[in-house]
């Protein structure tokens, strides 16, 4: 099913976080260019799920761990890997078959190893700072 929204506010993004959770539970892919907002969402999908952590890019550890009351999430930041073993290296395989919410930002950068159900959400930074967010989520 694909979805399309204009996100205007962080508030927005907290209540599309809200009626998304489902997809937010599994594998997401986030797609955006640089600035377009992927840790903003990310941040709001923490405190949709009353997470204490408060989110912050991985760009340089490659993945951060945050705690919620459903237990553990996964953010991956995969914007500078040169190569799939890079990715591979970290158990990449472990974080996807562990069964709690895995979202990746950069994700083209790892594209052969993402899970056939990964759901997918596109950010497009929109002229008058709102963002179009596109969510194309798989049954499993």
């Amino acid at each position: 099913m694909i979805s399309e929204t204009i996100i205007c506010s962080k508030a927005d993004w907290l209540k599309w976080s809200i009626d998304n959770k489902k997809a937010l539970e599994g594998i997401v892919a986030v797609y955006g260019e640089m600035g377009a907002g992927k840790t903003t969402a990310i941040k709001q999908w923490l405190r949709s799920i009353n997470s204490q952590d408060v989110g912050s890019s991985p760009t340089f550890s490659l993945v951060n761990e945050y705690d919620s009351p459903g237990g553990s999430i996964f953010h991956f930041d995969f914007y500078r890997i040169s190569s799939l073993e890079e990715a591979q290296d970290i158990g990449l395989e472990d974080y996807f078959d562990s069964g709690r919410p895995c979202w990746i930002e950069w994700p083209d950068k790892i594209s052969e190893l993402l899970p056939k159900n990964t759901n997918c959400l596109n950010i497009v930074a929109q002229s008058n700072n709102s963002r179009k967010v596109t969510l194309e989520t798989y049954e499993k």
